[in-house]
């Protein structure tokens, strides 16, 4: 784990043991490098450009990025618990990402995306769920990468959340959107993602208000 990873966490765990203020709607990004905003500091990643949009729109919500970098779904599956020892009213779940770039058997990510869904609607059975799609990059094979696709879609109709498509919509394989790396998105990146993520969110936001 990285410094900036440690604290990003250590920050979150904070947020989540603080007091409620007047019931605010506390909205939980669970995910990878690409909810933490790796390269973009001191630029925000797209939970805070989340949280400006919320903002904006006058809506009182909180957004707290418990991300973690290189996280894989087996790894969320282990961390979760700690994520839930304070109420949540949103959970976004945005993890599959690594183990894509792994080349982890599919049929593990969909159970490990599934255990961490049992586990927060377990501890919370009014939280409002969303899962976010990922895709595999191209090097992994058209095969990999259709029934990776899959999974997403496939674990948000058996566990009855909302589905982000695709996280990355517009910005995965754009240059001009990402770091040298080609794997995470610049600032400008981060704001189409948060783009994609609000056109979901929203609904979701104004009915917890």
């Amino acid at each position: 784990m990285t410094n900036r990873s440690h604290r990003i966490f250590i920050g979150a765990l904070l947020v989540l043991a603080a007091p409620a203020l007047l019931a605010r709607p506390v909205i939980v990004f669970f995910g990878d490098s690409l909810t933490v905003g790796y390269g973009v500091e001191p630029e925000p990643a797209y939970p805070a450009l989340v949280q400006e949009i919320i903002d904006a729109t006058g809506v009182d919500a909180q957004v707290v990025n418990a991300g973690l970098s290189g996280e894989t779904t087996a790894a969320g599956l282990r961390r979760v618990d700690w994520i839930l020892s304070r109420p949540i009213d949103i959970f976004v779940l945005a993890l599959g990402g690594n183990d894509a770039l792994r080349g982890i058997p599919v049929d593990e990510t969909k159970r490990n995306l599934e255990g961490i869904l049992r586990k927060v609607a377990a501890r919370y059975p009014d939280v409002r769920l969303i899962v976010a799609g990922m895709e595999s990059p191209p090097n992994m094979g058209e095969t990999f990468a259709d029934a990776f696709r899959a999974v997403f879609p496939e674990v948000a109709q058996t566990h009855n959340t909302l589905l982000i498509p695709f996280l990355l919509e517009g910005v995965g394989g754009e240059k001009s959107l990402n770091l040298p790396d080609g794997i995470h998105p610049n600032p400008e990146g981060h704001r189409l993602v948060a783009e994609n993520v609000w056109i979901v969110l929203e609904p979701v936001v104004t009915a917890a208000k």
